[in-house]
């Protein structure tokens, strides 16, 4: 096991990058703690992999170091930093047998025997691949075989951190809920670090301990799924997590009510007198669970126009409008949505200012 430290990392694969747009990787400074399991969740093209191919070895950064519990491994060859990854694709010897491929890597140290087997069959136990040892990989469903090249990480008995890059993007919905809780099981009881880069929002957080978020090469947000949902750090946070992610609205400060065009929001002292130092363009999110809706005026409230309702089955998505304004609210299954107009209720403690992008805080 090991504590990874990315030290001031920066990565460009051009030769001689020369301004900050020629950098997948932007400015990387953080820890993952030893025995920690992280996400790391954003869009396609935000530099994910890129950050887990420099954590591995496979990737020299630019710039910077990355420590291992203190030591600096930036030069090291995966080979020698005992790091385990498992890719989207399972990459085993399809000729093999379930045992042999995971017994492979122990073989290659020279490992005895008689520790192989009873190694394997400790790891084969935890990942339910028992009944599968003396069939062929070349025989086994994505799911299983993606089983097994996470054995071949497991079986390494001094394996620093296993890092997956997208390992379950080839398996059917419901095989990855239940590998999901296989890997959140074995994280439990080996205590390893684990590093999972996915752009599913709902594998990050049902996975993880702390979500660490990134956009176009930065890592806005490190939390856990508690802290993103409730407290995002930016407005890229708040628009990613969720389902449907957080309302924005631009709007002025006149005293204690943010203003949206000629509507006035009452906002919370403290968030006010915050928002009153805070330079830069404001605005204003809710998250749309939070966002109330009332078939009669009440104080406070405010008129709104129905555009549309969505039904998911335990909960509607109804779409509204301010002047000018688009309004997402999620109303619980059995609570009657009003029909044309509705009266927009926005408490207090559930919003969020926001100044150039960045909470106001």
């Amino acid at each position: 096991m090991a504590q990874v430290e990315l030290h001031e990392i920066a990565h460009s694969y051009l030769r001689k990058p020369k301004g900050e747009s020629d950098y997948a990787l932007k400015r990387i400074h953080n820890i993952w703690d030893d025995g920690g399991a992280y996400a790391l969740l954003g869009p396609s093209g935000c530099g994910k992999t890129t950050l887990l191919n420099i954590i591995s070895g496979l990737l020299t950064p630019t710039k910077g170091r990355v420590l291992f519990n203190g030591k600096d491994i930036t030069s090291l060859p995966p080979e020698q930093r005992n790091i385990a990854q498992v890719f989207q694709f399972p990459v085993l010897y399809d000729t093999m047998t379930v045992f042999d491929n995971l017994a492979f890597p122990l073989r290659n140290r020279g490992v005895h025997s008689q520790d192989i087997i009873q190694r394997v069959h400790d790891v084969a136990e935890i990942l339910d691949l028992e009944p599968f040892l003396k069939k062929r990989a070349s025989g086994l469903d994505a799911a299983a075989k993606q089983k097994v090249s996470l054995g071949r990480g497991l079986v390494r008995s001094d394996v620093a951190a296993i890092l997956f890059d997208e390992p379950l993007t080839v398996i059917d919905p419901h095989m990855k809920w239940q590998l999901r809780r296989k890997l959140k099981e074995i994280h439990e009881q080996l205590n390893l670090t684990f590093i999972y880069v996915t752009h599913d929002q709902v594998e990050a957080l049902t996975f993880a301990d702390k979500v660490v978020v990134m956009c176009e090469g930065e890592i806005v947000q490190i939390g856990t799924p508690e802290d993103l949902f409730e407290t995002p750090e930016h407005t890229f946070v708040g628009y990613f997590i969720g389902s449907p992610g957080m309302n924005f609205l631009a709007c002025t400060l006149d005293g204690n009510v943010a203003r949206v065009d000629d509507v006035g929001i009452p906002l919370d002292e403290k968030t006010a007198a915050l928002g009153h130092k805070a330079l830069g363009k404001m605005e204003l999110g809710i998250r749309p669970s939070y966002l109330q809706l009332r078939s009669k005026q009440e104080e406070g409230s405010i008129p709104a126009k129905i555009r549309a309702v969505e039904d998911q089955g335990n909960f509607k998505i109804v779409v509204l409008t301010l002047p000018g304004k688009t309004l997402r609210a999620k109303v619980p299954e059995g609570k009657p949505v009003p029909e044309g107009n509705a009266w927009l209720v926005f408490p207090k403690d559930k919003l969020r200012l926001f100044a150039n992008g960045r909470l106001v805080r």
